[in-house]
């Protein structure tokens, strides 16, 4: 596969700290003061340099490191801050908290199949800290058999209702356009597709045409066969190329990025080394110019790393993976734990934030 120029944003910090040199990232408050320039040529083959972002302008400006435009593009889309999705601001981490109305999940199967009981802890997500909420009534962990679109509307319809009434902002977690529509008709406002729109022939025009935001995720596979000895080129690279595809091809049928978050796809056809490498390098789905979307919580290669086969015994795991993910920039975190993953952020923010004491005056 042959791509154009990427940047992965390097030296992140407190951008209260950063060198006068340094871009914000995302318009968040971190910034990069150097990055690392990818392209890949020819097929198997990939370049990589390591510049300064002073010197990253100066050769855009100068026309050396690539073309002025290109450049000048992507140093747009690293730096400047995100338009608000579905009405929620960027400026800080959110939290999507987890509605899983399924009985097969593989962290909380079962724990809010009664629509009910779905409700109730949706509205307790929000109370805790969930800016959104995120309802889907199919699992799509390793090895899960798909559910007839008609059982899934069962689970997740009366849910979406419920919570849309309530005044909560609703993410739908399907790959079917049916579902998505009604979803979408019922107060939903956000559509979270594991296929990043490519699940369904429809899909891709039923959210154009109805104005909501779109998480695009990344998945190599189907959930059946998706932990089958998964392979790439360069995950990183690799997931970037296809997010952006993807984002080009919503574009095109009418959805503005604007309208557009990216979401790599932790442990969606990955291996372990594949999962870390995501997480570690990050920054670069910035290069996107839409929000980035993460989603750790709970998931078997914390385990893996801990040694912890409980899935709902890896809260410490998963703020840890949370926490990196903000360090890189991430907006959006889509958790199961969501009062604590909204106290760490709370934590982490007012770090970021902190103001430094001017210095004491001399006593005459």
């Amino acid at each position: 596969m042959v791509s154009a120029l990427v940047c992965r944003p390097l030296a992140i910090s407190v951008r209260s700290s950063a060198p006068a040199s340094a871009l914000p990232l995302a318009g968040g408050p971190l910034a990069f003061s150097a990055c690392e320039a990818i392209r890949r040529p020819a097929p198997g083959r990939i370049e990589r340099s390591t510049v300064a972002t002073a010197e990253l302008i100066e050769q855009a400006i100068g026309e050396r490191w690539a073309s002025a435009p290109e450049a000048w593009e992507l140093l747009d889309r690293l730096s400047n801050p995100r338009p608000a999705f579905a009405g929620l601001g960027m400026s800080r981490p959110r939290v999507m908290g987890v509605i899983n109305v399924t009985p097969d999940s593989f962290s909380d199967g079962g724990d809010h199949f009664e629509p009910g009981r779905a409700i109730e802890a949706g509205l307790a997500m929000r109370e805790a800290g969930a800016a959104i909420l995120d309802v889907g009534g199919e699992s799509t962990r390793p090895g899960a058999e798909p559910v007839p679109a008609e059982e899934e509307m069962r689970r997740v319809m009366p849910v979406v209702r419920g919570l849309a009434k309530a005044g909560a902002l609703v993410s739908i977690d399907s790959r079917r356009s049916v579902v998505m529509r009604a979803a979408l008709e019922a107060g939903a406002r956000i559509v979270n597709d594991v296929t990043g729109l490519t699940g369904d022939p429809v899909s891709l025009g039923a959210v154009a045409q109805s104005g909501a935001a779109v998480v695009l995720m990344h998945m190599q596979g189907e959930p059946r066969s998706m932990q089958k000895a998964p392979r790439y080129e360069d995950v990183a690279l690799d997931v970037y190329d296809w997010l952006e595809a993807r984002v080009a091809a919503c574009e095109a049928a009418g959805i503005a990025r604007a309208r557009i978050a990216v979401d790599p796809g932790i442990g969606f056809g990955k291996t372990m080394a594949h999962n870390l490498q995501l997480l570690e390098q990050l920054a670069l789905f910035h290069g996107l110019g839409c929000p980035v979307v993460l989603g750790v919580s709970r998931k078997s290669f914390i385990g893996k790393i801990s040694g912890e086969s409980e899935a709902k015994r890896r809260l410490a795991g998963s703020l840890a993976a949370a926490l990196a993910g903000l360090e890189r920039g991430a907006q959006i975190v889509r958790v199961h734990d969501v009062a604590e993953t909204a106290q760490a952020f709370a934590v982490w923010q007012a770090i970021v934030e902190a103001k430094p004491e001017p210095p004491a005056q001399a006593v005459a």
